[in-house]
């Protein structure tokens, strides 16, 4: 089965969701790499998403990820990661990571996180395990991923869903700091050497944050974008 990378989609961050795909395509050496938008206004059409809007909700897929075990058929292995992302590996670098015992696998960021304003003017929400969520190794075909049905994801709290309340914490690996580098926290050398960049405070499309740390290496992701 493809392994396929399903990114979380926003109105008002499309340019973001733009970049982070066309960097995953042109980094993959699987020419026809399987890259999917979350969209919430589709999932709706479809049926398998109906919660109220969420007014806390920082962006339109902050609940749809839970949604990729289902979207996969509970079947094989599949990636989700926000759209204020650039990867700067061959996406099976990250693949090749997982390991079958765990139903997720996802960077265990362990950081004090204060309540302020993110993005465009989006409240920031301390909680635990802030940002695991961000980008998650998905095991679709773990049993206890079974549980994520639509039912469970239209009607769970967010801070179950965000904290994997329905897993044991033996069964959420770790992946190291480098497959979701958060932008503003980590440092190099100290922390590793990013290989997948996480803009999680705002990243060069917003007009607040458009000098900001690695922002040369999105802004030159755009160019190659348009010039491809």
């Amino acid at each position: 089965m493809l392994n396929t990378i399903y990114i979380g989609w926003d109105s008002r961050e499309d340019i973001a969701y733009q970049v982070c795909e066309h960097s995953i395509r042109r980094r993959s050496k699987i020419s026809d790499v399987s890259v999917k938008p979350l969209k919430q206004n589709e999932l709706r059409d479809q049926q398998v998403y109906w919660r109220d809007v969420d007014k806390l909700g920082s962006t339109e897929f902050t609940i749809t990820r839970f949604l990729v075990p289902h979207l996969n058929n509970f079947n094989g292995w599949a990636v989700f990661c926000d759209c204020d992302i650039v990867w700067l590996v061959d996406p099976a670098e990250l693949f090749d990571l997982a390991e079958d015992q765990y139903a997720v696998m996802v960077v265990k960021h362990d950081y004090d996180n204060k309540t302020g304003v993110k993005m465009d003017d989006k409240v920031q929400l301390p909680y635990p395990r802030k940002n695991w969520s961000s980008v998650i190794l998905w095991n679709c075909a773990h049993p206890k991923n079974r549980q994520l049905t639509t039912d469970i994801v239209n009607t769970e709290t967010p801070k179950y869903l965000h904290r994997f309340g329905w897993l044991d914490d033996s069964e959420i690996g770790s992946l190291p700091n480098d497959y979701n580098w958060l932008v503003g926290w980590h440092q190099e050398p100290t922390d590793g050497t990013p290989k997948i960049l996480h803009y999680t405070e705002g990243g060069p499309w917003f007009e607040k944050t458009r000098q900001c740390e690695y922002d040369l290496v999105w802004k030159r992701e755009l160019i190659n974008l348009y010039t491809s």
